[in-house]
């Protein structure tokens, strides 16, 4: 039985999603949890995609298959009973059996959380930005984004992709008090996509840039063209989208 689990994470302590030699990583954490529940060594998990070190996701989602004797609900209980405390399994659903976590995504959301006063508390979760900020300019800029683009100018250099093609659907910041939170969705990201755009967007808020030059860092195509990429604890991939043809709602 192939099974989507939804889950959250604080990236502050793992590196990152993808298991990797001599690292804490989120995938290692949840397969080694599968293993011992499940009595079986060889268990896989494939994630909708990719966080790095510090990166944090309030939804994360990963296939894996399952014996069919499996009771979904018991096998929450038992991962949230195991899993490390920054580690919670949200849902369990049966999917058909060629669904993919990753490949069959059609859409996927991240949030980018920025302090502009001051705290003691949320350093782990937030980037801390206390220079002035013009953010009506900045939404003048993420508007820029939107649409079918090629995004290589914010991509990381030196990473294995067919194409640099993107489609954006949402792109803009909301101002709340002493924060803001960029939101950003899109059928696709490239590797360090959304902290290359936030980096940008500050240059534009700091008056740096203008806003009608971010269409051309987009036209020249070169990472070095864009602005500085911010760090990874403001970042959450907060939603992965699916096909509902994928779901099995009625057995």
């Amino acid at each position: 039985m192939r099974i989507f689990v939804y889950i959250a994470y604080k990236g502050t302590h793992f590196h990152g999603w993808q298991i990797q030699e001599n690292a804490v990583s989120v995938q290692k954490a949840i397969t080694d949890a599968l293993c011992l529940l499940l009595r079986d060594n060889t268990m896989s998990i494939v994630g909708s995609g990719r966080t790095d070190t510090g990166v944090h996701a309030k939804e994360q989602v990963f296939h894996t298959d399952v014996p069919d004797s499996t009771q979904l609900d018991k096998l929450k209980y038992q991962l949230n009973g195991i899993l490390p405390e920054s580690v919670v399994v949200g849902k369990i659903i049966q999917v058909h059996s060629e669904a993919h976590a990753r490949f069959d995504a059609t859409s996927r959301s991240y949030e980018y959380h920025l302090l502009t006063d001051k705290s003691p508390f949320g350093r782990d979760e937030n980037y801390y930005y206390p220079i002035a900020l013009n953010f009506e300019a900045m939404n003048k800029a993420a508007s820029l984004l939107l649409g079918t683009h090629d995004f290589q100018s914010f991509s990381k250099v030196k990473t294995e992709v067919n194409n640099f093609i993107c489609t954006i659907g949402r792109a803009e910041w909301q101002v709340l008090e002493g924060k803001a939170i960029f939101h950003i969705s899109a059928n696709r990201f490239l590797r360090g996509m959304v902290r290359a755009i936030v980096g940008t967007l500050l240059l534009v808020g700091e008056g740096k840039i203008l806003s009608q030059e971010v269409t051309e860092i987009i036209d020249k195509r070169s990472r070095s063209e864009a602005g500085r990429a911010v760090p990874a604890q403001g970042l959450y991939l907060c939603r992965v989208e699916y096909p509902e043809s994928i779901i099995k709602l009625h057995e």
